[in-house]
């Protein structure tokens, strides 16, 4: 089968980082045809910077990379994770970028990219305001979408921002209630999964083993972020379109909250048909990781 082609909207961040090594480390399986980043981890000019500077160290200035949303919709600006460090990479030091951002806002690269292809997959870790703001701007861009997956939300279990909602939700929860509401067929890896999907000694150790520039740089994201957030919550959203059997998932209506307040970004997920009331699901919730089988995929995509 020919690889994957999709897009990778996201706000790197370390976690964002990594999961771009095990994208661009299975070229067999996934083809990124083009990065958007959006603030949220840390700000916008470093995301973007983050974004290039591991493009470059996997060999991929061809891959373009474009800004987006410096802010959420509704709010004069986001949050930031201290999760990442400064930088947002954790102090790593792989250098300055060299290769060129490429012209176009993200909202309009999106609709663009996705008539060009004609069905285009999006996969999303960080805020959606991109997307919101692409779907605002294009009402016919479901038509020329297949499927987003996307990390984020808080379903069946607390949240890590307030006790109700994950991060990217929280941050911009008017840009999640946009893209749930869109028709577009979306699978949502939350904390639901991401919290299984752990760093381990022993997968540090694996990584440490390989004597490449990328795995350098992957060892040093696991052991200095991990050690703050041990979980592997944007790579999941990438192993999920590599290798989906080792997931478990459940099909629900999902609402989010966009009330200001601690429950700005909650998760409302309707899964029994009591709770449906007659709606149609809107989504599929990943519940569980085979957390061995999906180290193992991480591990092997470095060799």
């Amino acid at each position: 089968m020919a690889p994957l082609r999709f897009l990778y909207d996201c706000d790197p961040g370390a976690d964002d980082a990594l999961a771009m090594l095990l994208a661009l480390g299975r070229p067999d399986a996934l083809d990124m045809i083009a990065v958007t980043c959006v603030a949220g981890n840390v700000g916008l000019r470093p995301v973007v910077n983050n974004a290039r500077r591991i493009l470059e160290l996997c060999g991929r200035r061809d891959i373009p990379v474009y800004g987006g949303a410096a802010r959420p919709i509704m709010a004069s600006r986001g949050r930031v994770s201290i999760m990442h460090g400064s930088d947002g990479l954790a102090g790593s030091k792989l250098p300055a970028p060299t290769m060129p951002v490429t012209d176009g806002h993200a909202a309009t690269e999106i609709s663009r990219i996705a008539r060009a292809e004609g069905k285009l997959h999006i996969c999303a870790t960080g805020p959606m305001t991109n997307l919101a703001l692409a779907l605002l701007l294009d009402p016919d861009l479901p038509d020329f979408i297949s499927a987003i997956n996307i990390m984020g939300g808080a379903a069946f279990c607390p949240g890590n921002t307030t006790p109700l909602a994950e991060f990217n939700f929280a941050v911009d929860p008017h840009a999640a209630a946009i893209v749930f509401d869109s028709g577009i067929p979306i699978t949502m890896l939350g904390l639901d999964v991401t919290r299984r999907a752990t760093v381990t000694g022993d997968m540090i150790a694996q990584v440490g083993a390989i004597d490449s520039a990328v795995a350098r740089e992957a060892a040093h994201l696991l052991i200095n972020y991990g050690s703050k957030d041990p979980c592997l919550h944007d790579p999941a959203a990438i192993a999920w379109m590599l290798k989906p059997e080792i997931f478990k998932t459940v099909q629900a209506h999902v609402s989010i909250c966009t009330d200001s307040g601690p429950a700005a970004g909650r998760v409302v997920a309707a899964v029994s048909e009591r709770h449906l009331s007659g709606r149609a699901p809107n989504s599929t919730i990943v519940t569980h990781v085979d957390a061995a089988e999906f180290r193992k995929l991480f591990v092997a995509s470095l060799l």
